[in-house]
């Protein structure tokens, strides 16, 4: 083979590279407004893959109908409940903003009162911080709130195409979710074989991108969701107002590493116990306390195990940071690059290890 004969077939090599980048950038722009229906269709593929595989054996090989029945378990355990939840909720907070605009949940009072019920010491503490004119707190929070309510009011017609637009990412979430789980094996045996990586690395990171999915899922959303259910419910039975919401807080505030449920039982128990509700506030902080923060500690092991060695301030960044790029889908973004960051530097690690260019993977929760 000449030099000529080579030098133009290392430029077609370098110009069909170029396309090859040039391509998959087109189809990531493409896709781009459906990233989040693609994600959690991803997640709930790798999810319930198990079930699928269970329902592939009972239907003898059929793989559409097992895909089809999974996919009907996902809508009766998932989808429907979020429908009904966020539908709840929405009226939930109707009902809140409409005390709010009446003076029937007065904060400006709420605080009055418990600084009133404070030692001396803590209320010069909190008039030397300034923190005293709640008057003008409460109207800067009803002014901001109302003037929430008057944006999407006059937004009527884009919170329609919002709606559309949910509706349709959910359709298409569901619609790849069914391919998935009928064809996922297969499709991830052609993206390994077409990946530019050595074979057991190649493994190794798919294997890693699985576990990490899965017990950020399972280790984090299932926890919140128990630890939302409990702290709600525990609000509803002291007849704390909004239980619903603060439900739906602490689930959300559990998902963040470090910070956890205590940010919302802690303040509410210490003004109940401050402006003389103390039974309910004692109650409240015991069940806190003893219940619902010990789902963490308990059930996050159980579900998770050893699926996952990713330290907890690096879970806490990734996550925070997850959350400021790629909004509620970085929960499961920001753990996920971690993990692959992690594994990708345990292979660079072996191979730059004495005899260790082809040694295993270590990190990946194996």
């Amino acid at each position: 083979m000449t030099h000529e004969t080579q030098g133009s077939g290392q430029m077609e090599d370098g110009v069909f590279v170029v396309l090859v980048i040039i391509i998959s950038l087109a189809f990531a722009l493409v896709v781009e407004p459906f990233f989040g229906a693609i994600l959690w269709a991803i997640i709930a593929a790798i999810l319930f893959m198990p079930l699928n595989k269970w329902m592939l054996a009972a239907l003898g090989g059929r793989k559409s109908g097992a895909a089809l029945l999974t996919l009907l378990v996902i809508i009766a355990l998932v989808i429907i409940p979020s429908i009904l939840l966020a539908g709840a909720l929405i009226q939930e907070a109707t009902v809140v903003y409409g005390k709010l605009q009446s003076g029937q949940i007065n904060i400006a009072r709420m605080f009055a009162d418990f600084q009133s019920s404070l030692p001396d010491w803590a209320s010069r503490g909190l008039r030397r911080l300034g923190i005293t004119n709640f008057n003008a707190a409460q109207r800067m929070l009803t002014t901001g709130i109302t003037a929430s309510f008057r944006t999407l009011a006059a937004q009527a017609f884009q919170i329609g195409q919002s709606a559309f637009g949910f509706f349709m990412a959910l359709g298409v979430m569901l619609y790849l979710a069914f391919f998935l789980l009928r064809d996922g094996e297969r499709l991830v045996e052609r993206i390994e074989g077409a990946a530019p990586l050595r074979a057991h690395h190649r493994r190794a990171l798919v294997r890693q991108f699985v576990v990490v999915v899965r017990a950020t899922i399972k280790g984090s959303v299932v926890v919140a969701i128990v630890q939302g259910i409990i702290g709600g419910f525990a609000f509803w039975a002291l007849g704390i107002p909004g239980a619903l919401l603060w439900g739906v807080l602490m689930g959300f505030f559990s998902l963040i590493p470090a910070i956890g449920t205590g940010l919302v039982w802690v303040p509410v128990s210490i003004y109940l116990i401050a402006t003389g509700s103390t039974t309910q506030g004692l109650i409240l902080a015991f069940t806190g306390f003893f219940i619902i923060s010990m789902v963490d500690n308990v059930l996050r092991p159980i579900l998770v195990g050893r699926d996952t060695r990713i330290p907890d301030y690096v879970v806490l960044i990734t996550t925070l940071g997850g959350l400021e790029l790629f909004g509620f889908n970085g929960i499961v973004i920001g753990p996920v690059i971690a993990a692959l960051f992690i594994a990708t530097w345990n292979i660079v690690a072996n191979m730059r290890a004495p005899g260790g260019i082809e040694g295993p993977l270590t990190g990946t929760g194996e």
